[in-house]
C-alpha cells in the first residue's frame, strides 16, 4: 500500500510541475520544451509496457502543446492502472 501510496503523490507532483509553466508567461511555453521529452521519458519509466509507450506520447503531446497543460496525465493514468489492477484481483479471487 505504502508504495501506491508514493507513486500517486509523485504523479501529483509530475503533474503540478507541467502545470507550472502556466505561471511565467510566454517564458513557461519556452519551458515545455525542455520539460515535454523529460515527462514523456520519466512517463514511460514510471509506467512500462505498451501502457508508459502510449501514455508517454501522449504526455508529450499534451505538454508540448500550448493550453493543454491542465490535463493530469500522470494521476489518471495511476488511477486507470490502479482501478483495474483492484478490479482483476476482486474477479480472481474464490468465493
Amino acid at each position: 500500500m505504502k508504495k501506491k501510496t508514493a507513486s500517486f503523490f509523485f504523479c501529483i507532483v509530475m503533474d503540478t510541475i507541467g502545470y507550472a509553466t502556466y505561471a511565467i508567461p510566454v517564458l513557461g511555453e519556452l519551458g515545455d520544451i525542455i520539460w515535454a521529452p523529460l515527462s514523456a521519458i520519466i512517463f514511460f519509466c514510471l509506467f512500462g509496457g505498451w501502457k508508459g509507450a502510449a501514455g508517454g506520447v501522449f504526455n508529450f503531446i499534451e505538454e508540448i502543446l500550448p493550453g493543454t497543460d491542465f490535463i493530469p496525465s500522470f494521476t489518471l493514468m495511476w488511477l486507470w492502472q490502479n482501478f483495474q489492477d483492484a478490479k482483476k484481483s476482486v474477479t480472481t479471487q474464490p468465493d
